[in-house]
């Protein structure tokens, strides 16, 4: 992530000085490598899986997630720098070096979250994985109740919309919920490598089964550089696992500049500040991610 390439894509430029510091974001995922760009800014790291104590990602997938939203570019001397190189990770491990999963285990890391949040200063938990079982496509699935416990909790819970689009209904589990915060693509017209597979206009669409439109904001996922799990090197991932960090960095320079903003009041402003790109409703939502607006005092 070129820090040139931010103020073009992400709308960087005002408030240059706000860098994510005391806000701390819990990534579920697969897991975090030490590397050198989040420098001693991981905090803590909880391992469902294998119930190791010391940091590591036996697959990548989380350490990209984590850096795109806090990595300090260290290594590529600010080059491939975080939108929030300030902020501090709380890593929780809930997949596994294939990056498959079970529900059961990102409930349980999103009730560990839920139990730190005071201790470890979270206020944004980021979620870039999603299932789509028709099972669990309900408001009732156990997933969208976990994330909308950690809501309710007062977290900020950023979900990636998943890569099964461009069909209606397509957004992944959990993030459907409508409590939450969803980010779709928004520039999934360009064809990407997304775990193996060629995808264009893969980003999930609404509406949910209960009628809610959905993703509520875009942001960009193509060909996304970052840190990966070997020291001081960088990978090319795509997909809306990628945008959902760049959201969750958005919101914890926000949250630096404003601290007693509600997970409400951060929801609303990201609806206010969205650029509308006029595409469909359930494709775009309120539109696209512009940091340097969500972060003016006035538009």
């Amino acid at each position: 992530m070129n820090r040139a390439k931010q103020v073009i894509h992400w709308g960087i430029g005002a408030d240059e000085a706000l860098t994510g510091r005391g806000v701390g974001v819990a990534v579920l995922d697969t897991g975090i490598y030490p590397h050198i760009d989040f420098e001693h800014r991981i905090t803590a790291f909880y391992d469902v899986i294998r119930k190791r104590r010391e940091p590591y990602d036996d697959n990548g997938h989380g350490t990209h997630i984590s850096a795109i939203i806090g990595g300090s570019g260290e290594a590529s001397e600010g080059r491939y720098q975080g939108v929030a190189p300030g902020c501090h990770l709380i890593s929780v491990k809930v997949l596994d070096s294939k990056g498959g999963g079970y529900a059961s285990d990102v409930l349980t890391g999103l009730r560990w979250i839920r139990e730190q949040k005071e201790r470890l200063g979270i206020r944004i938990v980021n979620i870039s994985v999603g299932s789509y079982s028709r099972r669990n496509m309900s408001e009732n699935s156990a997933l969208v109740r976990g994330v909308d416990a950690a809501w309710d909790d007062g977290l900020v819970v950023v979900v990636a919309a998943g890569n099964n689009g461009p069909g209606r209904m397509t957004v992944t589990t959990p993030g459907i919920s409508r409590k939450v915060i969803t980010v779709g693509c928004s520039d999934d017209d360009k064809e990407v490598n997304v775990m193996g597979t060629r995808m264009v206009d893969y980003s999930g669409r609404g509406p949910t089964g209960a009628c809610i439109c959905k993703p509520e904001i875009l942001a960009p996922g193509a060909a996304i550089i970052s840190c990966c799990n070997e020291d001081c090197r960088y990978s090319v991932k795509s997909g809306t696992s990628m945008s959902t960090p760049i959201v969750a960095g958005a919101i914890a320079l926000l949250l630096e500049k404003y601290p007693d903003m509600t997970n409400r009041d951060v929801k609303l402003r990201l609806r206010e500040r969205a650029v509308d790109l006029g595409l469909p409703k359930n494709r775009q939502g309120w539109g696209m991610l512009d940091v340097e607006r969500l972060l003016a005092d006035e538009i």
